[in-house]
């Protein structure tokens, strides 16, 4: 969440602009590279769009569930929902059929303060009785999001697979529901690890809520007690990482960032999803504009390809292909909307950006 301690300390340290380093060439990369199909506009020209340039400028595709699992069917068996199996069917079909497939559910909230809701003829809807009262341990909960967890591999055949994203946030939202949200979680990752030995399974962390001194209105120790609670029940050390959500915003680039990231775990390293603004944008509750342009986006890519080469990570999702206005315009011009709307590689005009170049160099490189 975006708060005003959070907005004071971004005025305070506005002033200080370290560039990144730039490093030669590598030979090979360790990395998968993908995108999202989140499109820019609600047509079939932006989701042919999306899924075209993912076939071009990806090699790994992310397909990323964070608007409810259908609980009921998933525990009785019963089929889905023609909303969530006309989804899941378009995204099969629209997969690049030699592209590395990664699929990241959850049974949390997009908030992270409760259990996922409930997604049937719509996404988010309110949770039927009597799931409205179930714990993240109860019983019905742990099989049905097993049993959900099942039928996501069996449709999509990922080669990499997260259950749970940006998990650590519950840990500071609601610190309570941590004990019953990590035994379902360790309960699902021993199950499906017993079916799928060789299927990466992972947790998805949001980092800069990690670092100490990122984001101060998180408590650091507590978020330091998710990760050690979690930790050996990740295969990846997979990171939601988004820099500017941290008191530095765009006006530093911390360049040893992967540093401290990989400093915290020797489990592999991935960048479930990232990205950085390529266009200043302002936030309304309180004002404040984030000053960038699209120098500052590809300063951010060539850090973060030139770290993931030397941790050796094992994928980088940008999440966003080409920067969604009209998206933002449709749904009311949010604070929460317009916070990613400038990090595609692609403007919304669909004008190639710097940072797309950067990318397609690193995609041409074999992967080692």
């Amino acid at each position: 969440m975006i708060t005003r301690r959070f907005l004071f300390l971004v005025l305070i340290l506005g002033f200080l602009a370290v560039p990144a380093r730039v490093t030669a060439r590598p030979a090979s990369r360790s990395y998968y590279l993908g995108f999202t199909p989140f499109p820019y506009d609600i047509s079939f020209d932006a989701v042919n769009f999306t899924y075209d340039k993912i076939a071009t400028d990806a090699d790994l595709i992310s397909h990323a569930f964070d608007n409810g699992v259908p609980w009921p069917e998933a525990l009785s068996g019963k089929e889905f929902h023609a909303n969530v199996m006309g989804d899941w069917n378009l995204r099969k079909t629209k997969t690049p059929t030699d592209h590395k497939v990664y699929v990241q559910i959850t049974p949390i909230n997009l908030m992270r303060n409760a259990l996922a809701p409930y997604r049937a003829e719509k996404d988010d809807l309110p949770l039927p009785v009597p799931w409205d009262s179930y714990a993240f341990n109860a019983p019905e909960v742990k099989q049905s999001y097993l049993n959900y967890c099942r039928r996501v591999i069996a449709y999509f055949d990922p080669d990499f697979l997260a259950i749970g994203i940006e998990v650590n946030l519950l840990m500071q939202n609601r610190p309570d529901l941590w004990p019953s949200y990590v035994e379902l979680h360790r309960y699902v990752y021993g199950e499906l690890k017993k079916e799928y030995p060789t299927l990466p399974i992972m947790v998805t962390f949001q980092v800069t809520a990690m670092l100490e001194g990122y984001q101060p209105e998180y408590d650091h120790q507590r978020q330091m007690q998710a990760l050690r609670d979690l930790i050996d029940y990740t295969d990846i050390f997979a990171m939601s990482v988004y820099p500017y959500f941290s008191v530095y915003t765009t006006q530093r680039l911390p360049t040893d960032i992967f540093d401290q990231l990989a400093a915290l775990t020797d489990k592999p390293l991935a960048v479930s999803e990232t990205g950085y603004p390529a266009q200043p944008f302002t936030l309304t509750q309180p004002p404040v504009t984030f000053e960038t342009d699209e120098t500052k986006q590809n300063r951010y890519i060539s850090l973060l390809l030139a770290k993931a080469n030397e941790y050796n990570f094992k994928f980088i999702i940008n999440f966003v292909l080409r920067d969604y206005d009209r998206i933002w315009e449709l749904t009311g011009k949010s604070d929460f909307v317009a916070v990613w709307r400038d990090t595609g590689l692609y403007d919304e005009n669909g004008k190639p950006r710097q940072a797309l170049q950067t990318w397609k160099d690193a995609l041409a490189l074999p992967v080692r």
